[in-house]
């Protein structure tokens, strides 16, 4: 039994499960390419933006979008989201 779990969870961190990656505002890691700042705490202009949003894969739109939809999520990067949902979302 110790011997599937171990497989089990060997093979889940090998294809990237984890209760982390449900959360792309923390995985992300061009999440920083949005902002002017290394604090992240000035976005760029809307130009600035999109050019970083589509410069990520498109799954990586799909995540964000999804999370952005998700108000728990979404709340403490309002600004973000706003952009990201002006642009259409994962498009």
């Amino acid at each position: 039994m110790r011997r599937q779990l171990a497989c089990v969870a060997t093979l889940a961190i090998g294809i990237g499960v984890s209760p982390a990656s449900a959360n792309p505002f923390s995985d992300l890691a061009a999440l920083p390419t949005f902002y002017t700042d290394a604090t992240m705490k000035t976005m760029k202009p809307m130009a600035g933006f999109k050019k970083a949003w589509f410069a990520l894969s498109k799954h990586d739109r799909i995540k964000m979008t999804k999370a952005c939809n998700d108000p728990a999520m979404s709340k403490p990067h309002a600004q973000f989201c706003a952009n990201v949902l002006a642009l259409g979302g994962a498009d």
